[in-house]
């Protein structure tokens, strides 16, 4: 499988818990934290949930 980059660019400060949560789950805590995972469907999945939050690159 293919390894994507996803960045934080926005703040989790008013975002739900939720996303809150997803966003700490795929290893983001701080802005512009970036991190590496495989694109399977959960990870692309979470990235959704998230995708106003985060930036990702191929």
């Amino acid at each position: 499988m293919a390894k994507i980059n996803i960045t934080l660019n926005k703040s989790l400060i008013h975002a739900s818990k939720r996303q809150v949560a997803t966003a700490k789950a795929l290893g983001l805590g701080k802005i512009s934290s970036t991190v590496v995972h495989e694109d399977t469907p959960q990870i692309l999945g979470m990235v959704a949930k998230v995708n106003h939050l985060v930036s990702v690159e191929k």
